[in-house]
């Protein structure tokens, strides 16, 4: 008995996969909490690699795989198109809305309608956002809100969400970030302050989803672990980082 046991034990090491994943940065605060207990359940352990929409696109371009890729269906599109990923595992497995942060003790400005985010946007010291998916809807937005031209000489623009929350942690004025509110959530215990999503007639939702690479060593585990993104469990673990 002790021998089957031992035996047992070690067919699931030896089974074991290392996943890696690639993913948009966005849904990381609950992507890393669910890739653990995946771990734990599972013993394949997961490593997350995260950029923006565009970063994941010179990714696919310049030849990089992993076993999972976690993108914007455009970027998912173009994966399946060169034949880098396997379409029947493409799952849709959350999306993502914008928000505004300040730094921690700074009047949060009034965000509840697109008139209050145009005098907010006019009153801010700074509006800072990325150059991923969030950042093209918000150049674009402030454009159709008749701003852009008055924003431009306090725009700050940045490759990744992480350098818009260290810009608005380093404030010392009126500066509004503006960011996936999972990475605005994430970084409260930072000194980030959630001054709320965009208002529901602007805001923008960002959908991923999650599909297998062919160049991946570990396709089954892959497809298993995507599968475990769907899960009632995975789904309350992405609602408590601010991911729908």
């Amino acid at each position: 008995m002790v021998r089957l046991t031992a035996l047992l034990l070690m067919t699931a090491t030896l089974s074991a996969a290392d996943l890696r994943v690639l993913s948009v940065g966005a849904i990381e605060p609950g992507l890393g909490r669910i890739a653990e207990a995946y771990r734990r359940e599972t013993g394949h352990n997961v490593t997350i690699q995260v950029d923006t929409a565009p970063g994941l696109s010179k990714r696919l371009a310049s030849g990089e795989t992993a076993d999972v890729f976690i993108a914007p269906p455009n970027v998912i599109d173009e994966a399946i198109k060169s034949a880098k990923a396997a379409p029947a595992s493409r799952t849709m497995i959350a999306r993502v809305g914008i928000g505004a942060a300040v730094r921690k003790g700074a009047k949060p400005p009034n965000l509840q309608t697109l008139d209050a985010l145009r005098q907010a946007l006019l009153a801010a010291d700074a509006v800072v956002y990325n150059e991923g998916s969030s950042g093209l809807y918000l150049e674009k937005l402030f454009g159709q809100i008749g701003v852009s031209d008055r924003l431009k000489a306090k725009t700050v623009r940045y490759p990744n969400g992480g350098q818009v929350v260290q810009h608005i942690l380093d404030a010392k004025g009126g500066e509004i970030g503006f960011l996936p509110i999972p990475v605005i959530r994430s970084n409260e215990p930072k000194g980030l302050q959630f001054a709320g999503p965009l208002p529901s007639d602007a805001q923008n939702y960002t959908t991923y989803e999650a599909v297998a690479m062919t160049g991946g060593g570990a396709m089954d585990a892959a497809r298993d672990f995507i599968r475990y993104l769907t899960t009632p469990a995975a789904k309350q673990v992405f609602a408590a980082a601010g991911v729908e």
